[in-house]
């Protein structure tokens, strides 16, 4: 999807979400998540686009993988922002409730006016801090990040792992 409404020379708004076959749950990466001998396993290590290296620990967060490289793929538009709209984890239901999303940002002023554009028109969201103190969680031996992070923390975690392929923009 190409919106070619802006004006010649203007940084695109890139929108960035999943589509993962058989799970619940702009730019859409799409993948299958059938089970099968080539299935990722727990300890596989696998290369982002980015060329980051990431630990499988969990293989039921493979909808952040496919974000990552989507993220990555994102910067090729060179945008003036990105805005990432997926369900990332289960953890923000905990945190936050069924009646809001969670909204995490590496930029104040774009978080600001998605809050308030929530709030007029009744998609509200609740912000959740993107605070390095966490990152520890995405730790591993194996690989410069590893993909689950909490429980502790879980919906924080998950969006600090995708903050790391998203360095390059808002």
């Amino acid at each position: 999807m190409h919106d070619q409404g802006g004006e010649a020379g203007d940084q695109p708004v890139v929108l960035v979400g999943k589509g993962i076959t058989f799970d619940t749950g702009g730019i859409i990466a799409a993948a299958e998540n059938m089970p099968g001998g080539d299935a990722s396993r727990p300890g596989d290590v696998v290369r982002s686009m980015s060329g980051l290296t990431i630990e499988i620990l969990n293989t039921d967060a493979e909808g952040r993988l496919l974000l990552c490289d989507a993220l990555t793929y994102a910067e090729r538009f060179k945008p003036s922002c990105v805005v990432d709209i997926a369900t990332l984890t289960g953890a923000c239901v905990i945190a936050l409730g069924a009646h809001a999303s969670g909204l995490f940002a590496n930029d104040q002023a774009l978080a600001s006016e998605l809050l308030t554009s929530g709030t007029e028109t009744g998609d509200r969201a609740g912000q959740l801090p993107l605070w390095d103190d966490d990152m520890g969680q995405l730790k591993t031996n194996l690989a410069d990040i590893s993909n689950p992070g909490g429980p502790p923390a879980g919906a924080i975690t998950a969006a600090l792992f995708l903050s790391r392929f998203a360095q390059a923009y808002p």
